[in-house]
């Protein structure tokens, strides 16, 4: 069996990859691990279990809930909520596991199982790898030990989440939003009812988009990955900005009031020179990744704050993050992590504390995100090759390093494998437009013919 758990939990085509049989396995299992690991020890343990409106998120909620009960653990059910809000949740009831069933940006066939620590923190990777060989070793044989009588996991919904999450984010707020108008586009997706509830208990005037899921349309030609519809309606209206969440929430993109797209770095830099000035920028550092563009860090560098760079996942920004006591990260996909006030990316969070700062200063949002310029950055998804030999080909490298050497100081070149599809990522970035893409189609090139 190859390794379940990828960058971001266990995702792939639900009833097919990801079927309830696996569900409920994986559940039960890391049931049995935390407690293993003492995360039990002394009480009845607590999970909290959310999801997205995927309509297979139906049938897998309802596996996963049957996994931890019966294996003795008591489930909180919260219903459809943004994979951070059941973060927030995992921490703030003092549960001793979360899990969120979301395939986030992916289209609505797949989905996915993410489990959250004590705290809401995303679980270890030695746990993740514990929890995938003891479901392996069981589902070849050898039986559970279950609880029996009053020993087994009792259900309930917790109705309550909505409100106490969204009272959270508004809490947390520098100031209001009162005299912005702002278009959200929620993808169809887990922020459907939380965003515009919290922009509009804020004060801003909000129109919405992609505020309809039916369990078919999450992320169907809208949100974060699709923002065309987003940028035409900010234009439209009139509108100070736009915000765009993904399927589960964790993501924030946004558009200016000319329509223009303001990612995640570009979010990052006004939010570091904002909390910088609130005196809560920890270290007068930001942690991005690899794919981190190169504007931001010149950007960063001229304002005299650091850029600390990780493997792509906002887990490893995160582990960054704690170990330095950093107080912000995240991703150009728009994955911000505001530690101080959440343990995951929260796209409602971001998009609120990206518009309280145009409310607070009166200045435009494409004003603030000038602070930065982005170079231009072309990304190929090269399909269907052995990604496992991406760091191993010798060919492969001979061709990065004379795309670097052609490149010299104004550019650079990344690949990477994918950590949750069959693909790998070719990255070139350069001051030129036209030369990125060049040297991004020679790369792809060789990587679909020595990988292929």
């Amino acid at each position: 069996m190859g390794r379940l758990f990828g960058t971001d939990g266990v995702r792939g085509i639900a009833n097919a990859d990801l079927t309830a049989e696996l569900a409920l396995g994986l559940s039960v299992a890391a049931a049995h691990v935390l407690a293993e690991a003492g995360t039990f020890e002394g009480h009845r343990a607590t999970a909290v279990v959310g999801r997205d409106p995927r309509a297979s998120g139906e049938f897998l909620e309802a596996a996963v809930v049957a996994g931890l009960a019966s294996a003795g653990v008591d489930v909180l059910r919260v219903g459809v909520l943004p994979t951070p809000a059941v973060a927030y949740l995992t921490g703030a009831l003092g549960a001793d596991l979360g899990v969120m069933l979301s395939a986030s940006h992916n289209a609505m066939p797949d989905n996915g199982v993410k489990f959250f620590a004590r705290g809401g923190h995303k679980l270890a990777d030695e746990l993740e790898d514990r929890i995938e060989n003891v479901y392996d070793e069981h589902r070849t044989g050898a039986p559970w030990e279950r609880p029996t009588g009053a020993g087994v996991g009792r259900v309930r919904n917790y109705d309550e989440g909505f409100d106490q999450y969204v009272a959270h984010l508004i809490g947390v707020l520098p100031n209001r939003l009162d005299g912005l108008k702002v278009v959200l586009d929620e993808a169809h997706g887990a922020a459907a009812r939380v965003s515009p509830e919290a922009f509009t208990r804020a004060g801003a005037e909000i129109i919405t988009i992609g505020a309809e899921p039916d369990g078919l349309n999450i992320n169907d030609g809208c949100g974060s990955t699709h923002l065309d519809l987003l940028k035409a309606a900010v234009v439209e209206h009139g509108a100070d900005l736009g915000i765009a969440h993904d399927g589960d929430a964790d993501r924030c993109l946004a558009v200016d009031a000319a329509g223009e797209e303001v990612d995640g770095d570009q979010i990052l830099a006004v939010l570091a020179l904002a909390m910088r000035e609130a005196g809560t920028l920890r270290g007068d550092a930001v942690v991005g990744t690899v794919m981190s563009n190169l504007g931001f860090k010149m950007a960063m560098e001229r304002e005299g704050i650091t850029l600390v760079q990780t493997a792509v996942g906002d887990r490893y920004v995160l582990e960054s993050m704690k170990e330095h006591g950093y107080a912000l990260g995240g991703e150009q996909s728009g994955h911000v992590i505001v530690l101080d006030h959440a343990t995951t990316g929260d796209g409602t969070l971001t998009g609120l504390m990206l518009a309280a700062r145009v409310a607070s200063t009166g200045r435009s949002l494409a004003d603030l995100a000038g602070v930065m310029r982005r170079l231009p950055q072309v990304l190929v998804n090269v399909r269907d090759v052995d990604k496992s030999r991406v760091t191993t080909s010798a060919e492969l490298a001979t061709a990065v390093t004379e795309a670097e050497q052609q490149l010299g100081t104004t550019g650079r070149v990344l690949l990477r494998s994918s950590g949750t599809e069959p693909l790998v990522r070719v990255m070139v970035e350069a001051a030129d437009l036209e030369q990125a893409r060049a040297v991004a189609g020679r790369l792809a090139d060789v990587v679909k013919s020595t990988l292929g």
